[in-house]
């Protein structure tokens, strides 16, 4: 937990950052609104994680889940925000599903690269004891003929 109660505070690049994506272009805001926006934020996060936690401990887990936030998100009164919750979270998953495949065939990939050198490497360590061989060969013979 937060020893300090500025601790609880979102940062506050990411709420200008927001603001500044929420109004339109040539409006500005005090530092003294970023600040209450900021602080108001801090609390709506606090309240509905607690909200998603009781929610958890109803299903005698320890860690929240998406669907604990949605039913915190119904509780606390706030349906209209759901769907697009629900719509956002498929994206995510459909990106981190995308992610997974992309590095699974990437490591495949790199597996079927290794197995090719290390294959190229065998025949070519191949060739080269069957090049010694045939040159021990020739000076045997050439040994022999001498003889």
């Amino acid at each position: 937990m937060a020893e300090r109660p500025e601790d609880l505070n979102l940062p506050n690049a990411v709420i200008t950052r927001i603001i500044k994506e929420a109004l339109p272009d040539g409006v500005n805001i005090s530092k003294e609104a970023r600040s209450a926006i900021s602080r108001a934020a801090s609390v709506f996060v606090l309240y509905a994680t607690s909200c998603a936690n009781n929610f958890a401990m109803k299903g005698k887990r320890k860690t929240l889940n998406a669907s604990d936030v949605l039913s915190a998100m119904e509780e606390m009164e706030f349906q209209r925000f759901v769907t697009p919750l629900k719509e956002a979270l498929e994206a995510y998953r459909r990106e981190q599903k995308g992610k997974k495949e992309a590095s699974e065939q990437k490591k495949k990939d790199k597996d079927k690269k290794t197995d090719s050198e290390e294959q190229d490497k065998s025949r070519d360590e191949d060739n080269d004891e069957d090049e010694e061989r045939m040159e021990e060969e020739e000076q045997n013979e050439e040994e022999e003929v001498d003889n």
